[in-house]
This record gives C-alpha cells, sequence and structure tokens, in this order.
C-alpha cells in the first residue's frame, strides 16, 4: 500500500513539486487503509518531495487513524480550530519549498483553495494529482479482487433477502427495509450505496430514488444494490417478476439480457472500452429499443463505487487484465416499465470474471 506513497513522493520531485494535497477521502483509504467520511470536516494526505507524509484529520478520527495502521505522523484539530492554519504550520515545519502544489483539480473546492492560500501565501496550484492515483486504482491486486469477491457473495445474498421480502401491497421502502436489515444482521457492515428498489413503471426512471410505490402483482421489481467488504465494493442490478410476467415484458428483459450477456461474453483485453458498450447497445438497438438505452454500459469501481473507467460510447480507453467494472444495459420506457441487468467483473486474459453470480434468467416471485 505504502508503497504507491513512495510512487506518488517520486513523482513530486520529478515534476518539480513541494506538496501533495490529497483530500478525496476515497483517495486516503486507498492511499493509506484509514477510511472515513469527514463530511463538511476536513480531511488531508499531505505529500512530499522527501519528508514523510502526514494525515490531518478531525481530532475524533486520530486514534482511528493510528489503529489502521498508518506509521506516519497524524495531526488532529478541534471544531474550534482553523484547520487550513494549522495544515500551514505542519508543511511549513517540514519543507521551506511551499509555492509548487500538485492537488486533486476536480475535488479541491475553490472556497478550500483559497482558505489553503491564505494560511500558505506562496501555494499555486499548478498541478493534478488526480490522473496518477486514477491509474494506480485502475489495475487491480490480487488481494482487491478477493475482497471484491468477498463482497459480490454478500451481494448475491442481498438480492435473496429482497426477492424473500416481495409481497402484495408493499412498498418499496418496506423492501428495501427488510432488505438491508437482513443483510446488515447477517454481518455485513455497510452497503456500497444507498439500496434502489423500483416497482413497476417507476423503474423507467434509472436514477430515481427508493419510494412509495407499493408492489401489485404483474409488476416487474427493479433491485439495484451493493455491499462493502473490508474497504471493496459490490455492485449489481437484478430485475424480477411478481406473480406474472406479460409476454411483453418477458420480451424486453431478453432483449436486455441477450446485450448484458453478449458484452459480458465478448470483453477481453485489448478492446476498448466504446467497442465494449457498442455490443450491448448494437443488441438494444436492432431490437428497436435503442432510445430507452439512456446510460452508458459501465463504470468502474474497486475502493469506492465509481472509479475511472467509463464503459461508454467512443471512449478509446484499452481494456487490460486487472481493470474492474460493471456491465449493465438498461431498457426504460416511460410510463410502462425498466429494466437492468448488472453484473461487476475484473477483466482476466481470458475474459470476464464476475463478482456476483445471482441467476440472470428472468425470475417470477411467488
Amino acid at each position: 500500500m505504502y508503497q504507491n506513497i513512495k510512487e506518488l513522493q517520486n513523482w513530486l520531485n520529478e515534476t518539480g513539486h513541494d506538496v501533495g494535497y490529497i483530500s478525496d477521502y476515497h483517495a486516503i483509504s486507498y492511499l493509506t487503509g484509514f477510511e472515513s467520511d469527514p463530511i463538511e470536516r476536513i480531511l488531508a494526505l499531505v505529500l512530499f518531495p522527501q519528508a514523510d507524509p502526514f494525515i490531518f484529520a478531525p481530532a475524533l478520527e486520530v486514534e482511528a487513524v493510528k489503529e489502521a495502521g498508518w506509521p506516519y505522523p497524524v495531526y488532529g484539530y478541534q471544531d474550534s480550530q482553523n484547520p487550513f492554519a494549522l495544515i500551514g504550520d505542519h508543511i511549513k515545519a517540514l519543507t521551506h519549498q511551499t509555492k509548487n502544489w500538485a492537488v486533486e483539480q476536480g475535488t479541491l473546492t475553490l472556497d478550500r483553495a483559497k482558505r489553503i492560500q491564505q494560511a500558505v501565501p506562496d501555494a499555486q496550484f499548478n498541478g493534478d494529482i488526480t490522473p496518477l492515483i486514477e491509474r494506480m486504482r485502475l489495475i487491480k491486486t490480487a488481494s482487491e479482487i478477493e475482497k471484491m469477491h468477498h463482497a459480490g457473495d454478500d451481494a448475491d445474498r442481498a438480492f435473496q433477502f429482497g426477492f424473500d421480502a416481495l409481497a402484495e401491497g408493499k412498498s418499496e421502502l418496506e423492501v428495501m427495509a427488510a432488505l438491508e436489515y437482513h443483510i446488515k444482521a447477517s454481518g455485513v457492515p455497510a452497503m456500497s450505496f444507498e439500496t434502489l428498489v423500483q416497482f413497476g413503471q417507476h423503474a423507467a426512471n434509472p436514477h430515481g430514488s427508493t419510494g412509495q410505490t407499493k408492489l401489485q402483482n404483474g409488476d416487474l421489481a427493479l433491485f439495484d444494490l451493493g455491499t462493502v467488504y473490508d474497504g471493496y465494493v459490490s455492485d449489481s442490478t437484478r430485475t424480477v417478476a411478481f406473480k406474472q410476467v406479460s409476454d411483453h415484458q418477458r420480451d424486453i428483459y431478453n432483449v436486455v439480457l441477450e446485450a448484458q450477456l453478449a458484452a459480458q461474453d465478448a470483453v477481453k483485453p485489448g478492446m476498448t472500452a466504446g467497442e465494449l458498450d457498442g455490443i450491448a447497445r448494437d443488441v438494444i438497438t436492432k431490437a428497436g429499443y435503442g432510445e430507452y438505452f439512456v446510460h452508458r454500459l459501465g463504470h468502474g469501481l474497486g475502493s469506492s463505487v465509481h472509479e475511472s473507467i467509463q464503459i461508454a460510447e467512443n471512449n478509446e480507453l484499452v481494456l487490460e487484465p486487472g481493470m474492474a467494472f460493471s456491465i449493465e444495459p438498461g431498457i426504460y420506457i416511460p410510463g410502462d416499465l425498466g429494466i437492468r441487468i448488472e453484473d461487476s467483473i475484473v477483466l482476466t486474459e481470458n475474459g470476464a470474471d464476475s463478482f456476483t453470480h445471482s441467476s440472470k434468467e428472468l425470475q417470477i416471485i411467488d
């Protein structure tokens, strides 16, 4: 893990940067093993070309940083203190060179950048450290893959809890609550994102939310969920039928299933992300539903549920062994239905190795 920090320090040295400032908590977790969402408080990993790095955290998190095994200094602050003034003091105690900063340019807010410059007046944010971190996270290690398989196994169990909770008249929220209660009671510490349960026409909104829609006989029920295991996540979607299924529903389901299987079976090292997206998109378009597939085919995941890989049209990223991403085509017809089928996979020399294994054949839940 700390080899990645050494690599970042070498990069700072080679590119002439005096300070590296990382504040995205997902990146900090990946690089240090300490995982915490600071919400409105300040959490930062500060790097130098030569001096040891340090973590700056709310005082209530200092002991947790140490318990996570962080071998370098950790400094805390009270809510009544100015965190940026303290960060500036710690930096100045370690280096006289404070001008050239590499930061996560897509993460550091303008307000926080201004507050850093008030504390370190000569600071200039002239480097972007994000691409290097993203590249590190792109190829998963054997240990990371093992953790994601464990999270996938938990996701499979979560689906079954959800299916078992389906009953006529129950709301999406009630089913979600039952699913999350049972999976957490079984030992899973957290979901990787807010579980999505949608019934019938409500599922036609692919980025909707779990709500008060009640389940009726003949509805399709969409479950999009993920779990966390030792800092790594799963993400998968299944759509099932309740009590009965119409020919119309089955026909569209089979189109989505064909698209998902075609892409998952075809993926291999050396193809581009855009080519993979096209395999699934062509199936749906040829069936006459192209206008209803309204999102990319997939996204990267690992220590967070959305990482930098975009499985999208025209993306020329060449897929490599060790990359992990979702394959999730869908058809969403407003006023009618929404169907999505998703597995997340790690790419091997031989193709896709899926983290989840719940059946993708259309299930009718009685």
